[in-house]
């Protein structure tokens, strides 16, 4: 007996009622799928449709003289041409933490030059002008151009973030720039600049808005640097080190660490201390860092201790005829023999043990020393250095001094360059030690 088709599935039936077919699991993956491709496809071409239509939209316009004559908002204008600009004198000393103050690379306070537009030579004003200190994004100009306008410049001056301190504090607003030149006092960073995504500032100077009406003055800025958190700071090497540094700051020290005891105990506090050692008793320090310190830790350390620069001052320390003439890290200038002077490779051969000898006791008696304004000058250096007298074999060559000769007048003519050198002294040799 066949079993009864039930009316729902009849193919007969009028105003079919049969349940569509779900669609498959894997259909409505692909579908969605497809879709999310076509959106992909959307994004990613949007840029492009909108490059080439604002392409054709400028191409119209400059075709078409009628419409940017009436739409002179429309039209491109050019910075206008600077008669003046302001410069940095030297850059800042990088790298730069917050709270830090800011220094050139001469550890001097920076300085803000006005110099002609063109030529840039040093100009100035009858007036004093007010000048500003500004941050800005460090990648502007976008272009690389080194010409911009007001308008591009104050697009990437950048703001302290919400809640934060001025970004820039010191003397940064009213400076006054007298016969063209302004000097920065106080000046640090407050935050650094990882939160940009140039990761980078530069520090811009500018007329203030509405001090000055005259012709245009360009605005200065800086290479663009990193400013880094303080917290670094605490353990930074500097480059160069400074004679007042702690003597941490060099190379393969450790704030703390066994060399960085070491040396305190020695009382070698800074890196003064440290080259002063170094010039006066290498071995000597050299023994005080221990075999904890390798010859390739050695010869790193000391070679970044030697980039500090030693400075202007010269002191001198005496003995019996001779006087010594060293720099603020005792390393030998000079020396004056019986009031001749000598370098230190014009030292006749005699004298050097106890030229050393002086190093030494200066090393070790340093309240002793004078500062002297400069080295005394000697015009017979070069006839001493350059004589020798040979003596018999075994001995040592002689070296006359100064009271040996006996010079003679230049004569009426006082354009005459030639004088007479007569020996008046007798010859003295001595063995060899």
């Amino acid at each position: 007996m066949a079993a009864k088709r039930r009316y729902d599935e009849d193919p007969n039936q009028p105003g079919d009622k049969r349940m569509k077919r779900l669609p498959s699991f894997s259909t409505v993956i692909r579908e969605a799928i497809m879709v999310k491709s076509v959106q992909n496809l959307f994004v990613a071409i949007e840029p492009l449709l909108r490059k080439v239509v604002q392409e054709e939209i400028e191409k119209g316009l400059l075709n078409s003289p009628r419409y940017v004559d009436r739409s002179p908002c429309m039209r491109i204008e050019a910075p206008a041409p600077s008669l003046y600009r302001l410069i940095f004198k030297n850059p800042p000393n990088t790298p730069i933490f917050t709270g830090s103050k800011i220094e050139d690379l001469e550890g001097k306070p920076l300085q803000i030059l006005l110099v002609a537009g063109t030529t840039g030579s040093p100009s100035s004003f009858p007036a004093p002008i007010k000048i500003e200190l500004l941050v800005l994004d460090g990648d502007f100009p976008s272009d690389g151009n080194d010409d911009w306008t007001n308008e591009e410049f104050n697009k990437y001056i950048i703001k302290e973030r919400a809640g934060k301190r001025p970004l820039l504090t010191g003397d940064v607003s009213n400076i006054t720039m007298r016969d063209g030149v302004a000097t920065i006092g106080e000046l640090q960073f407050t935050d650094n600049s990882s939160w940009i995504r140039s990761r980078n500032f530069r520090i811009a100077v500018r007329v203030v808005p509405g001090s000055y009406d005259g012709p245009r003055i360009r605005e200065a800025m800086t290479d663009k640097f990193v400013v880094r958190d303080h917290r670094g700071e605490l353990y930074r090497k500097h480059y160069p080190p400074k004679l007042n540094d702690e003597v941490w700051r060099l190379e393969k020290i450790g704030k703390e660490g066994a060399f960085h005891r070491k040396l305190g105990e020695n009382n070698i506090n800074n890196v003064q201390d440290f080259l002063r050692l170094l010039n006066v008793d290498p071995n000597q320090l050299r023994t005080i860092m221990g075999p904890g310190m390798s010859d390739k830790m050695w010869e790193i350390t000391i070679n970044h201790a030697k980039t500090c620069h030693p400075g202007d001052k010269i002191y001198s320390h005496g003995g019996e005829n001779i006087t010594v003439f060293l720099n603020s890290v005792y390393e030998l200038v000079s020396v004056t023999i019986s009031g001749m002077l000598y370098s230190l490779q014009e030292l006749p051969r005699i004298h050097k043990n106890y030229v050393l000898q002086l190093v030494q006791e200066a090393y070790q008696q340093q309240d002793s020393l004078r500062e002297v304004d400069a080295i005394p000058n000697a015009s017979l250096a070069l006839i001493q250095s350059e004589t020798v007298i040979e003596g018999p074999a075994g001995t040592l060559p002689w070296y006359p001094t100064n009271q040996d000769f006996q010079i003679g007048g230049l004569g009426d003519d006082e354009a005459s360059t030639s004088f007479q050198v007569e020996y008046t002294g007798s010859f003295h040799f001595e063995p060899y030690p």
